[in-house]
Formats: structure tokens, sequence, C-alpha cells
């Protein structure tokens, strides 16, 4: 029976812990995002300019033929 309550008082511990480290993490900022990474694909690239494009390999084209 110790062992169980031994257990659970450790468990409490621990998740207060998580808890305040949760709170911490909201307080200081960590969550805070401006620019969300989910909607910027969305937007185009500002600078198109052909530094910025990979070469393309003109030795290999696919063509999809229909039967």
């Amino acid at each position: 029976m110790s062992a169980i309550l031994f257990l659970i008082i450790i468990g409490v511990i621990v998740a207060g812990g998580f808890l305040a480290a949760f709170i911490w993490a909201v307080r200081s900022g960590q969550y805070d995002d401006d620019f969300s990474p989910a909607v910027r694909m969305l937007f185009d690239q500002k600078n198109k300019s052909p530094e910025n494009e990979e070469p393309k390999d003109e030795t290999q084209s696919t063509t999809i033929t229909k039967n």
C-alpha cells in the first residue's frame, strides 16, 4: 500500500513540474507565432530571381502518354 501512495505522490509532483514548465513557456512567449509556417506556403516568394531557382536538368524528361 505504501508503494502505491509513493507512486501517486511522485506522479503528482512530476505532473506539477510539467504544468509549471508549460505555464513558464507560455508566459515567456515560447508559443507566440506571428507568422505561422502553416500559412507561409500560401504566399508567393517576394524576390524571384534566377539565382534562387534550381537548374533544370534537360536530359531527364517525363512524358505521359495515354494508350
